[in-house]
């Protein structure tokens, strides 16, 4: 971990403080304890490699050394909108990366519902949204997210096909200014939270839109359909066989392209 190039390009950034490690067993749960310890709103803990990652459904995240960014940072809302639209905060991440894909290195990434961020249909990017509560308090919000820079960054057992940032720019990528570039993103995307402009932007790249798609479920049936788009909760839309729209919640659910 290059500390003093790291420091001084948060400077660009409204980081409040960091941690950084060269080795974590898992970002997110040092965020969450930083969290409940007193962490200030925007602080970030970032680390080369993680051992005990996690994305969802508790599956393994291991960020091998140089390959990748992992990072956590901790958001505490302040504002009612961001404590009406808690659900929103794993696609406001998507479109932070998203956005600062397309801005800082000129690629074109879509957001497989709800945030995984994909390029030319596969995942560059995963987020795992948590958050800490005490009773019926809301301390705050732990979002990690992890991207595949290099080669050699990619999970062994990806269920989903994946791929890495530098296949696609076809040169080196500045670990730190893609950084830099995703959370100024996240601040300006937070601050349209739930707004019409959020959730235009977020349907503009939702990948898969028009095609037949499948939903797995545990313990439930698949549900094939067309997908449509998404509705103002953030839901997924799909229409079926008879044109019937279902929604989906987010949860836990695995969505595919039957393409």
């Amino acid at each position: 971990m290059e500390r003093e190039l790291l420091q001084q390009t948060l400077l660009t950034t409204p980081v409040s403080d960091f941690r950084a490690f060269d080795e974590i067993g898992s970002t997110n749960d040092e965020a969450l304890n930083w969290l409940e310890a007193g962490a200030e709103d925007l602080s970030l803990v970032i680390a080369d490699s993680q051992t005990k990652g996690r994305g969802r459904f508790a599956r393994k995240w291991v960020t091998l050394p140089g390959t990748s960014l992992a990072f956590s940072i901790i958001l505490k809302p302040t504002k009612d909108i961001e404590n009406e639209n808690i659900s929103l905060y794993a696609p406001l991440c998507g479109l932070a990366v998203q956005s600062a894909l397309h801005r800082q290195l000129g690629l074109d990434a879509q957001i497989k519902w709800p945030n995984d961020v994909l390029l030319n249909r596969e995942k560059c990017c995963g987020i795992l949204v948590e958050a800490s509560w005490t009773g019926e308090r809301l301390n705050g919000i732990v979002a990690g997210i992890g991207i595949n820079i290099r080669q050699g960054s990619l999970p062994p057992d990806a269920l989903f096909p994946a791929t890495w940032i530098e296949k696609h720019t076809g040169g080196d990528v500045n670990r730190y200014h893609l950084l830099a570039a995703v959370i100024n993103e996240l601040v300006e995307w937070r601050a349209k939270l739930g707004s019409p402009d959020f959730f235009s932007a977020w349907r503009k790249v939702l990948a898969f839109q028009g095609e037949p798609v499948r939903i797995e479920q545990d313990g439930q049936p698949p549900i094939l359909g067309t997908e449509t788009g998404i509705d103002s909760n953030g839901n997924l839309l799909l229409r079926d066989s008879t044109g019937a729209t279902i929604t989906i919640e987010v949860g836990d659910v695995h969505l595919r392209s039957i393409h």
